[in-house]
């Protein structure tokens, strides 16, 4: 596999797994129960759908492919853990929009430990759709900035970091498929909630919106993102993310009236165009790398003779 395809395919399955995980902001604002509920259920039903995906996908190889993740795979499964509570806690205590615009800095976190930790770079083109995102939603961010409880802004933000060092962690470990320890992450929320106080049946509505997202939605969206840093650095799949916020905060407008300012439509066009043109520059030099193969300037052959 060439190192084109392979980008490719990271990108794909990063862009599959945004896809999946678009609803995720809505169907915790949607929900009236308490965070520590929310969180219980949330991290039960995803366990539950994780060991079954992973069963599928290796039967009798399950028990090897956990073995092989070791202790990296063990700190996936708690910084997993981490950015989920950050994530909800975050939802429930301020605007959708806040959540998402801070989670927007997971790329440059995650370009930061990469070269600080593992002495990883990126390619300029890649550092210039950073910051042309970062622009973008620090647009999206002036007009609601201020709004709910600042726990929320900080939860956030400890779900950005959790989340840039999960996948950075699985980036340094290719061989392994990550995505298998993401059911030990769910477990340990889940009896973190518990301790809590969140074993508690919600109302058959509530029940009906966290099934929905964390059975059919979420364990796929999760699954697909924690293996893309095995095709792509985890910048690039953090990168990926920043369509969440806009693809996010425009159902939660459309479903709960949380009106977006015009500059946070300005933000949401700037990152949404960045990264269609990332991707358009992506599949265009896959397509010139096939085609060099394919057809191999006879120039270049002549020059072996």
């Amino acid at each position: 596999m060439t190192v084109e395809t392979t980008r490719i395919k990271g990108l794909t399955i990063a862009a599959l797994g945004v896809l999946f995980i678009t609803p995720d902001a809505l169907l915790v604002k949607i929900t009236s129960v308490d965070p520590v509920v929310f969180v219980f259920w949330r991290g039960l039903l995803l366990a539950i759908s994780f060991y079954v995906i992973s069963w599928l996908r290796y039967r009798s190889r399950l028990v090897p492919e956990i073995r092989k993740c070791g202790w990296k795979g063990l700190f996936c499964a708690g910084a997993f853990a981490i950015s989920t509570l950050g994530f909800v806690v975050g939802m429930k205590n301020t605007a959708a929009g806040n959540v998402l615009v801070i989670l927007n800095t997971a790329p440059v976190i995650a370009a930061v430990i990469a070269w600080a930790v593992w002495k990883e770079t990126l390619p300029l083109r890649t550092w210039a759709i950073i910051l042309v995102c970062v622009t973008g939603a620090t647009f999206m961010a002036i007009g609601e900035w201020g709004k709910g409880n600042p726990l929320g802004l900080i939860m956030a933000f400890v779900a950005a970091t959790a989340l840039a060092s999960n996948l950075n962690m699985a980036r340094s470990k290719p061989d392994s498929d990550m995505s298998v320890m993401l059911m030990f992450g769910a477990l340990l929320l889940a009896a973190v909630a518990a301790l809590a106080g969140g074993a508690h049946i919600p109302s058959p509505r509530d029940s009906f919106f966290i099934a929905l997202l964390c059975l059919v939605f979420l364990p796929m969206a999760c699954i697909l993102i924690q293996i893309g840093p095995r095709y792509i650095p985890a910048a690039e799949v953090s990168l990926m993310l920043l369509l969440e916020t806009v693809l996010g905060s425009f159902l939660v407008w459309l479903f709960l009236g949380e009106v977006p300012p015009r500059l946070s439509l300005i933000g949401g066009v700037i990152v949404f165009s960045a990264l269609a043109v990332h991707g358009w520059v992506e599949v265009r030099r896959y397509r010139r790398s096939r085609t060099q193969l394919i057809n191999p300037d006879p120039a270049r052959e002549d020059t072996h003779y």
